[in-house]
């Protein structure tokens, strides 16, 4: 369960990070992809979706499916939410990171500026860094969906490679594979473009009675 955890604080900050980040990776020379993409997130302060999550390891087998929502307010300011058999909440305020796991009652603080530089967390707020981690190429259509695939360049980074499946000038789908042979499968759904989002929505206070711990 722990293991799951960690893998969804990962997922989480990534997601944002390329929600958020995307204008930066969209080059001149653009093809279907990528157009959409730019047209998607022109202008993109604020979003909204419910999600279905999918994580499937090196032999095939699934490890969690899970569902849930999520809220991302530029420039780096989330909130993802997952139900199911595992109930947990990640919110980052602009200065903390709190990942709350209502099974444990544990709470776990990360100082976003404590992440090191290889952390999509930190890429957020350093939005340049993005063209210099990934390399973009399409990858045509498969059911209905233009493929914009990143690559890591980095050798070390958790994350080797990402694809996007766009349509309709929306991201319906993101996969992810990590190091450890895990992929994960997001699909999008209910997708609200710059809705007027509630500031408490970022804001998080430990319940009464769990354990605190992390970075203070």
């Amino acid at each position: 369960m722990e293991a799951i955890y960690r893998h969804r604080w990962a997922v989480s900050f990534l997601v944002t990070l390329l929600v958020l980040a995307i204008p930066s990776i969209v080059t001149a020379q653009s093809g279907p992809a990528r157009v959409q993409l730019e047209r998607f997130t022109n202008g993109l302060k604020s979003l909204h979706a419910r999600f279905d999550q999918l994580v499937i390891n090196a032999d095939g087998l699934v490890e969690e499916n899970s569902s849930g929502q999520l809220w991302i307010a530029h420039p780096n300011r989330f909130r993802w939410e997952y139900g199911g058999k595992f109930p947990e909440l990640i919110v980052a305020d602009g200065e903390k990171i709190w990942l709350y796991d209502e099974m444990l009652e544990q709470v776990t603080i990360r100082q976003q500026s404590s992440l090191t530089s290889d952390s999509p967390l930190t890429l957020l707020t350093d939005l340049g860094q993005l063209d210099g981690q990934y390399h973009v190429r399409e990858l045509g259509d498969d059911s209905g969906l233009d493929l914009l695939e990143l690559r890591a360049r980095n050798p070390e980074s958790q994350f080797e490679r990402v694809l996007l499946g766009l349509d309709d000038d929306r991201v319906i789908l993101m996969i992810m594979e990590d190091v450890f042979g895990l992929r994960t499968e997001i699909r999008f759904k209910d997708i609200e473009r710059n809705p007027q989002l509630n500031e408490e929505l970022f804001h998080f206070t430990p319940p009464e009675g769990v354990d605190v711990i992390g970075d203070f």
